[in-house]
């Protein structure tokens, strides 16, 4: 293995054609130097310098030597910076994982875009899921962080969960329904419509908060047809299929023949919750999960859009 510091010592020589100058160059007395360029001629097997008392030139094997000598260290160089930002989190790949509803929150588009404008090397790779598959994702590498509303089984306790925010739901209904006359809606008066959610098998964390909220309530909704996708939902409530309960960021997609309205119920609410690998130590989920704890608490509250 040819010593990086002989080589270092060839390409200044070269550079300079003269021992004492380049000796100045690498902060060391000339004997030392020319022990070096000694020590790399025997292990090359061949004189990279003609030398005399007046001038030191290149031999023709030294300077068809010298390209790949120099290509050597900065290959040398370039993978050391790229250890550095590794290392920085300057560089890499981060995948993320999301629930469809958080995709509509402001604190989720910020984060992404403050992430990306303070780290442009790195590729984000997105990927939307329902909650439940994130676990096993994160657990196995195939994801970095996720997004979710809902908090890790017992089973996944490799995974850490840190709420992010606590948004309420709210109600989504046709616009030509006797309900969106009123102000303010119950569960009990949304248990009279069907219920459209995601599908029963789909692992939905929002889901799990719905079902829970019309339990609390001794409420059992009517089924209703399902949709895999937020944007899914909400067209079936516009098409008047049912009334759909969803996070209050879903209000964003203002679309014709649908009227959002607040829930009485207080308790009411849907989390947005970070989940990483325990004791991860990646700068990069570090980095992210900095950039959107912070936004989540610059993110003013919202209220409801009139009809």
């Amino acid at each position: 293995m040819i010593d990086l510091r002989r080589l270092r010592c060839f390409l200044v020589v070269s550079d300079e054609l003269h021992f004492g100058r380049a000796a100045t160059r690498l902060y060391m007395s000339q004997p030392p130097l020319t022990r070096q360029i000694s020590a790399l001629e025997t292990q090359l097997g061949f004189r990279l310098f003609d030398r005399s008392s007046r001038s030191v030139t290149l031999t023709t094997a030294g300077q068809h030597f010298l390209p790949y000598a120099r290509s050597v260290l900065e290959q040398v160089e370039l993978a050391a910076n790229v250890s550095r930002q590794l290392a920085t989190g300057a560089v890499g790949n981060l995948a993320l994982g999301y629930a469809s509803s958080i995709a509509l929150s402001d604190i989720f588009s910020a984060a992404i875009q403050t992430f990306c404008s303070a780290h442009p090397q790195v590729q984000l790779n997105i990927e939307e899921g329902a909650s439940s598959q994130q676990f096993a994702q994160l657990i196995d590498g195939r994801l970095d962080i996720g997004l979710s509303r809902m908090p890790p089984p017992a089973e996944a306790s490799e995974i850490e969960a840190t709420c992010l925010d606590n948004e309420p739901l709210i109600a989504a209904i046709a616009s030509d329904s006797p309900l969106a006359r009123q102000a303010q809606l119950t569960l009990a008066e949304l248990s009279a419509y069907p219920l459209i959610a995601f599908p029963t098998d789909y692992g939905s964390g929002l889901n799990q908060i719905i079902d829970a909220l019309y339990r609390r309530h001794a409420l059992t909704p009517l089924p209703g047809p399902k949709g895999k996708q937020i944007t899914s939902i909400i067209a079936l409530v516009a098409a008047g299929r049912g009334v759909a309960v969803v996070p209050q960021c879903t209000q964003v997609l203002a679309k014709h023949g649908v009227t959002y309205r607040p829930l009485a119920e207080p308790e009411a609410s849907a989390p947005l919750l970070l989940l990483t690998r325990k004791h991860e130590r990646s700068p990069l989920v570090r980095a992210f999960g900095e950039i959107i704890r912070q936004t989540a608490q610059k993110q003013p509250a919202t209220s409801v859009l009139p009809a």
